[in-house]
Order: C-alpha cells, then sequence, then structure tokens
C-alpha cells in the first residue's frame, strides 16, 4: 500500500489512525451532528501532527547531510499539496457555475486566497466570520487550516537550520520550541473576548501556532527514528493505560466542548494539543498496543486519503445541503460516502502519481512532440476535452460573465439608529378619527427599548408602526458585547425606558452570566422579553437553553419561542434560513408586541 510520508524514517501506521480520527470528527463537525459539537477540534490534531512530522523529517534530514535542502523540502510540499487543492478548487467553482450560482460572489473573492494559501488571513482582514456567516457558506471556507499549515511549511524549515546552526543543544532548542508554543497560545488567552466573533483568535496563524508548535517538540524530543529498549510487563501497562486515557479524552472533547466556549481559548485548545502529544508519543512507542489500535486497516485507509478527504468534504456538504436543512443521517451518510470516494480517486490518480514524478514525465513526454499534437487515448482526449470546458465555465464563473445570484438579503440592511421616545413617534397609523381631545396618550411603544441583530433590523419597520415612540438598536451582526457597550450610549439619549425586548443569538452565542449583566446593565424593567432563535448554526441549541435558563430568574421576564413558531412559517424565510421576507418580519414583530403588551407570547396568530 502506498505511504503518505516520504522520507527515510519508518513508516507507523498507527499515525495514519490518530489523522483518520481528526478528519472523521471534521466530518461530524461539518455535518452538523448534535454528539460533536467540538468536532472542529479535529484540525488540532492534525496541527499537532503535522508540526510533529514536518520537523521528524527535517531534523532527519539534517542529520544525515549537516544542512537542509529548503528547495527540495519545498518542491516536496508543494507536490503533495498543490495539485489536489487546484484539482477540487477547479471542480467546485465549476459546479458552482452551473449549478449554484448564489455561491459565486464568495467564491470570486474566495479563491484567490485559496490558491496562495492565505485564506485564514483573507478571512480575518475582510470580517469574514467562520462562525457568523450567513446565506450559503463558502465551499472554500475550510482552506483556513491549511493555509496556516502550509505558512508554517515555508517558515518553520529557516527556523530549525538556525536553531541547529546557532543552538548547540537540544534541550534549549527544545525549551525554545516550547516557549514560542506558550507565546502562541498566551497571545489566544489574551486577544479571545467572550461573547465576541472568535475568528481573529481561531483563523490567525500566530495564535493557532502552539499545535504546530507542540508536536514539533515532540519531533525534537522523540523521533521517529529512535531506538527503544525492550520494556517490562509493569511499563507496558503504563503505556497502554496512559495512551487510552489520552486517546480516549480526545472523542471527550470533541462530544463535550464546542468552538464558542471561553475554555478552549484560554487552555482547552493546549490540553488538546498536549493529549495528542501523548497520543503520538505512545503510539510510536513499539510496546504500545496502541500502535496496533491505531494501525487498523480501515483507520489507516481512511487516514491515508485524510488530505483529500479534508479538501473534498466541505464543498460536498455545503453544494449538496439545502439552506436552512436540519442535519440528517441519509443525507449525511450520502455525503460521506461521496467524499471517500472522491478522495480515493483523488489519492490514485492524482496524488500518488504526482508525487512520485507524473508531472515530470508528462512535461518531458509534452516536449517531444513540441507543435504536434501528443498522442492520448480516447479517455485522455475525453479528459482534455472535459477540463477545457470546465476551464471555460470557470473563467465565465469568476470574471463576472455569468452572474451571481443573491444569497443573504441582511447584507444589505445598515444599522437603525436608536429611536429616543421623546423624538417622538415613528410613522405608523394616525389616531382614529372623531378623537377631540386635546391631550393625546403616549405613544404605544413609549418606554419600550428592544436590542438586537438582523431580525431585529428586519422587523423594526414593522415594530415602529406597532409601537410608535419605541426605541430600536438594531445591527446586522451584532452580539451581545457591542450591545453592552452601547448601553450608556442608550442612555444618554434617553432610549432605555422601563421595558426591554433582547433578540441576540443569531450570530454567536454568549454565556448565562453575560445575559444577566446585560439586563441589569439597563436597570429596573417592569417587563423583559426574550427571543430565542432559529440559526442552522451549531450554536443554536446553546442560546435557547441559556435564554430559558436566564428567563426563569429575572422577575416579569418571558420568553417569545421564536424556534418553535418560525417553524410553522418556513415559507417565510429567505434562502439562507434565518433572515426574513416582509411577510415573516411582520409577523415576527407582531409576537414581540404581544409579548411586550404581556400577551401570551407565543400564542397562535393567524395571518
Amino acid at each position: 500500500m502506498p505511504r503518505p510520508v516520504e522520507g527515510t524514517s519508518p513508516y507507523l501506521p498507527g499515525l495514519d489512525g490518530i489523522r483518520a480520527i481528526a478528519v472523521l470528527s471534521v466530518i461530524a463537525y461539518h455535518l452538523n451532528f448534535g454528539w460533536a459539537p467540538g468536532g472542529l477540534l479535529g484540525v488540532q490534531v492534525f496541527f499537532v501532527l503535522s508540526g510533529y512530522l514536518i520537523t521528524d523529517l527535517l531534523v532527519a534530514e539534517y542529520g544525515r547531510h549537516q544542512g537542509i535542502g529548503l528547495k527540495n523540502f519545498w518542491i516536496r510540499r508543494a507536490r503533495r499539496l498543490l495539485p489536489a487543492l487546484y484539482v477540487m478548487m477547479f471542480v467546485t467553482v465549476g459546479w458552482a457555475t452551473l449549478f449554484d450560482r448564489a455561491q459565486l460572489a464568495t467564491l470570486r473573492s474566495d479563491t484567490p486566497a485559496g490558491l496562495l494559501y492565505v485564506s485564514n488571513w483573507w478571512f480575518i482582514f475582510h470580517h469574514v466570520s467562520y462562525f457568523a456567516r450567513f446565506g450559503p457558506p463558502s465551499p472554500f471556507g475550510h482552506l483556513w487550516s491549511l493555509a496556516i499549515e502550509e505558512q508554517f511549511y515555508l517558515i518553520w524549515p529557516l527556523v530549525v537550520l538556525a536553531g541547529f546552526r546557532w543552538v548547540h543543544t537540544r534541550r534549549t532548542r527544545i525549551v525554545i520550541t516550547l516557549g514560542l508554543a506558550a507565546a502562541s497560545a498566551l497571545e489566544m488567552a489574551v486577544l479571545y473576548s467572550p461573547g465576541s466573533d472568535p475568528t481573529r483568535v481561531y483563523d490567525g496563524t500566530d495564535t493557532r501556532a502552539f499545535a504546530l508548535l507542540i508536536g514539533a517538540a515532540l519531533a525534537l524530543v522523540l523521533p521517529r527514528t529512535r531506538s527503544f529498549a525492550p520494556v517490562t510487563a509493569n511499563a507496558r501497562r503504563l503505556l497502554n493505560t496512559v495512551g487510552g486515557a489520552a486517546l480516549l479524552g480526545l472523542p471527550i472533547m470533541f462530544s463535550q466542548t464546542n468552538p464558542y466556549e471561553t475554555f478552549l481559548f484560554t487552555g482547552g485548545m493546549v490540553l488538546l494539543s498536549l493529549l495528542t502529544a501523548l497520543v503520538i508519543g505512545i503510539t510510536i512507542h513499539p510496546g504500545s498496543q496502541l500502535r496496533t489500535l491505531l494501525g487498523w486497516e480501515p483507520l489507516r485507509w481512511v487516514g491515508e486519503r485524510s488530505y483529500a478527504i479534508y479538501l473534498w468534504h466541505y464543498p460536498i456538504i455545503i453544494l449538496t445541503t439545502p439552506v436552512g436543512a436540519s442535519p440528517s443521517v441519509v443525507r449525511g451518510l450520502l455525503q460521506t460516502l461521496a467524499t471517500l470516494g472522491i478522495a480515493a480517486l483523488s489519492w490514485r490518480y492524482i496524488e500518488q502519481p504526482v508525487r512520485h514524478g507524473a508531472l515530470r514525465r508528462q512535461w518531458q513526454r509534452l516536449r517531444q512532440y513540441r507543435w504536434t499534437w501528443p498522442r492520448l487515448r480516447p479517455a485522455g482526449w475525453v479528459l482534455v476535452g472535459v477540463a477545457s470546458l470546465n476551464a471555460a465555465v470557470c473563467a465565465l464563473g469568476l470574471f463576472g460573465v455569468v452572474s451571481a445570484s443573491a444569497a443573504d438579503p441582511a447584507s444589505q440592511v445598515t444599522r437603525i439608529v436608536p429611536v429616543p421616545h421623546h423624538h417622538g413617534p415613528a410613522p405608523g397609523p394616525v389616531a382614529s378619527p372623531g378623537v377631540t381631545t386635546s391631550t393625546a396618550p403616549p405613544p404605544a411603544g413609549q418606554g419600550v427599548t428592544a436590542v438586537g441583530d438582523s431580525l431585529m433590523v428586519d422587523a423594526a419597520p414593522y415594530l415602529q408602526q406597532f409601537l410608535p415612540g419605541i426605541a430600536i438598536d438594531a445591527q446586522v451582526g451584532q452580539q451581545l458585547t457591542q450591545v453592552q457597550a452601547a448601553v450608556g450610549g442608550l442612555r444618554a439619549e434617553g432610549a432605555v425606558g422601563d421595558r426591554l425586548i433582547v433578540e441576540l443569538g443569531t450570530n454567536g452565542p454568549y454565556s448565562a452570566a453575560q445575559l444577566e449583566s446585560l439586563v441589569e446593565s439597563f436597570g429596573p424593567m417592569h417587563r423583559v422579553v426574550f427571543v430565542n432563535t432559529r440559526v442552522p448554526r451549531p450554536w443554536q441549541d446553546q442560546v435557547n437553553a441559556t435564554i430559558a435558563t436566564v428567563a426563569q430568574k429575572i422577575p416579569n421576564a418571558t420568553v417569545v419561542d421564536w424556534y418553535a413558531d418560525s417553524a410553522l412559517y418556513p415559507q417565510d424565510f429567505y434562502p439562507d434560513g434565518v433572515h426574513l421576507d416582509p411577510a415573516g418580519a411582520r409577523y415576527y414583530a407582531s409576537l414581540l408586541v404581544q409579548a411586550v403588551e404581556a400577551r401570551p407570547a407565543g400564542s397562535s396568530q393567524h395571518r
């Protein structure tokens, strides 16, 4: 069977088993299976393993030649990574152009970053959140992790070479590597802001480097070429116990955490990296049963193809899942089988041939023909024809000849400036004819403050109509921390009354303590209305559970069960499954009005 790692170091099937666990957990997360809310942490496992293997190769080469051939190293990395990536992107862009034009606007911006392995910084600098993005997610949204690894492959060989030339003891090199890892982890913890979008710290090369560096430190301590003395029965039992506990820790973290927890960014990912390093180290030891367990043939098969599986699983899931659809075991199984099938083809016909010189041989063959047509078999001509046709289709899609269909109706909505009640009622129904009293009653919305995100933006015109004088602070993409920071300004404008509507959670989760603190900062309230959420994202259930918990603690609080009510009117949603068309927004506003006026929350209403 082909070996996935080049070099003279021994091939260890157990390491492919670790790859398999990592990639399968990522697939489970992207399929939105509830039992794997932390499955995206499989990427962290990949980082540690990549840091280990690459450093092991570099150390072994330096030991053989007293130097590192940087050019050859980077060429090998390019042969290993680029062909499969570029084929995936080539096929995906062609498919989207023909069958899913809602993706084109995103692909036009994400494709260059993907080709150049800078997707992570592109997403950071353009505020493209991996966690709070609506409309169809980009089929290339997963390339941020490959970008981090490739950037590591470019920089780390230079660091290793400098370390061998200028740092003369292995212990010092290990200490320096672990010091860099600690600095990276500390930076993640310092930059992370609970309750805000974590894209900066999640996608940043600097803040994720610690996993790669922990793997690198392990390679300096325990290279694959290290020989081991025979171990006693007790030592073998200890190895198996510690290794089994560390291995068990990985699925526990995949199932018991999620990427929105403060714990992960303030030490949890470090813990996972250390567990992974421990699993790798014990798998290398010949006296460990972990070596045999993780080398099980099905795991080994998946692990060898894990790169192609990772490349293909996300675009397959994104392009074949209806927007807003609930997780489906049948659909997920079919998507996984399609991923494995395409990955197997990629491994056999792209990755392995290229790594063994297929491109060089084809180039030499073409040079022989010069200006004459090459001699191809019929299947070869069919392949050339299909590729040429797809290239033309990709050009039409990427260069704007084919228009992209709209996907995110909320993207054009701007912030609604809070309207304090002393500014007078917003345009709405006028007083009934025949009213002669000279003292008009206060506007129905006087004293009502509403805060929220893009759903509140959708509903704002109708709230202003139903409750003239209401003060609204709503913004596309707004999160709880932003509202908390704006409370002082709302008070200064006289926009805080004695009834509060809180609609937050579309863009990410928050803790019960944060929500309680927000409500307390508004001061005493005659009534507090919480609105739970329907959003096809992993944090939906967490947000709704948090709201239910806090509502029980606050006097005069009620919950508008939008999650349940919205299920009755799926036709009111735009294609993203989150934002509302005018009919849906009007109904949504009417539920909020019922709740703030102390009518039964969530009661049926016919339209």
